[in-house]
């Protein structure tokens, strides 16, 4: 892992994926596969999938919604490269997108939505993520698997939850 910084203990990161491009189901199993199998971390939990309504954009397929918990001695930085990495190997190109097409259709789309309970604000890196506080679609599986995770500025990930609406948040039975 040269070149990549590590921590000297482990922090607990919550990870978003979603997808509605192509097979997202497989999509986000394949994501699963590729977060277990990061360098120095460890997946301790994966939610259910969940088919969440379109956020931003209406005008596309629904989504294919989940969340994972990691236990990870990378840097913020070096985990988001990693989440890039995986998300450029499912296909997705981000060079092109546009403030237009930013939440448009994704074949794959993983986010760092917590870090411990850091607050960062980077450059291409803002944790906790900017609009997790509103996101039924991000809240709910991650609150699934994590609801008493420290959410800078709004408690935990489960108080945080009470505050939006989740209708639509819809488990996928079976998937």
């Amino acid at each position: 892992m040269s070149g990549q910084q590590r921590l000297a203990t482990p922090t607990r990161a919550c990870i978003g994926l979603g997808a509605n491009l192509g097979d997202p189901v497989q999509a986000l199993r394949g994501a699963f596969g590729a977060l277990a199998a990061l360098p120095d971390s460890r997946l301790l939990a994966t939610s259910r999938l969940y088919r969440t309504p379109a956020w931003g954009r209406t005008d596309q397929p629904d989504y294919v919604n989940a969340a994972v918990l990691l236990e990870t001695g990378l840097a913020p930085q070096a985990l988001l490269a990693q989440l890039l990495a995986i998300e450029r190997a499912a296909g997705r190109l981000r060079e092109g997108e546009t403030a237009a097409t930013r939440w448009g259709p994704r074949v794959l789309d993983l986010d760092l939505l917590l870090y411990g309970d850091r607050t960062l604000v980077e450059p291409g890196l803002r944790v906790p993520h900017p609009h997790l506080h509103e996101r039924a679609f991000a809240l709910v599986p991650l609150a699934e698997i994590a609801a008493a995770e420290p959410f800078p500025g709004h408690g935990s990930v489960g108080e945080a939850l009470c505050q939006v609406d989740a209708a639509g948040v819809e488990a996928i039975e079976g998937a």
